[in-house]
């Protein structure tokens, strides 16, 4: 499928890079530090959302302001050796003009920043869960990386692995692309799914992007 865009938008963990077992160790720790039991934290979906409402699930709120330095704390002194970047990642970024795409995650700005660091990925701009009040699936955080690029929500493309991107991309009016990193396709809607960013190829055109996306 071929796609003509004005700007792209990535997901950061499970779409560029993984660092899915540093997550669930550090998310770990951090529970049993604050007492939460297995069967509680078990039940919490820990993947695309801001950490302040996963701790808002499981503590009070007068809590949650150490418990989130806390986890983040964990998160960035576990990037070291725990982050990996994920297959056609860099390819892609590197075809891409830079003030054509940015990341959008639902991390905290140091975390992320962390993150893309290690893989040696020098990202042009970022929406991070600092930036936003309300996080995806709200549509906020596409809109206002759409609105730091000075493009049309509409002329933009989300590539994102996990349900509650998709969802904050479609609400924004953005098309979406779903990878099958973390979560399988039946469990993802979008427009396009493909299994990575390997899958994608890009090339700058007059007034923006076009995308080729083999399924």
């Amino acid at each position: 499928m071929n796609i003509q865009a004005e700007a792209l938008l990535f997901d950061n963990d499970g779409t560029l890079i993984s660092s899915m077992e540093s997550v669930y160790r550090c998310w770990r720790r951090w529970a049993e530090e604050y007492g939460i039991s297995a069967a509680d934290f078990e039940r919490v979906e820990l993947h695309g959302r801001p950490a302040v409402e996963i701790i808002a699930e499981l503590l009070p709120e007068e809590r949650i302001p150490g418990a989130l330095k806390r986890i983040e704390q964990l998160e960035v002194e576990d990037v070291a050796g725990g982050v990996v970047l994920l297959p056609g990642s860099k390819e892609l970024l590197a075809s891409l003009p830079r003030d054509r795409w940015a990341v959008v995650t639902s991390a905290t700005r140091p975390l992320a920043e962390a993150r893309l660091h290690e893989v040696g990925v020098d990202f042009p701009a970022m929406v991070a869960a600092d930036d936003i009040t309300r996080g995806k699936p709200d549509p906020e955080p596409f809109l206002l990386a759409a609105e730091k690029l000075g493009v049309d929500p509409a002329r933009c493309v989300v590539f994102e692995d996990a349900p509650a991107g998709l969802q904050s991309g479609r609400a924004a009016g953005m098309t979406t692309v779903a990878l099958t990193t973390t979560h399988t396709a039946e469990e993802l809607s979008a427009d396009v799914v493909v299994a990575d960013l390997s899958a994608v190829s890009a090339q700058a055109v007059e007034g923006g992007v076009e995308i080729v996306t083999a399924g």
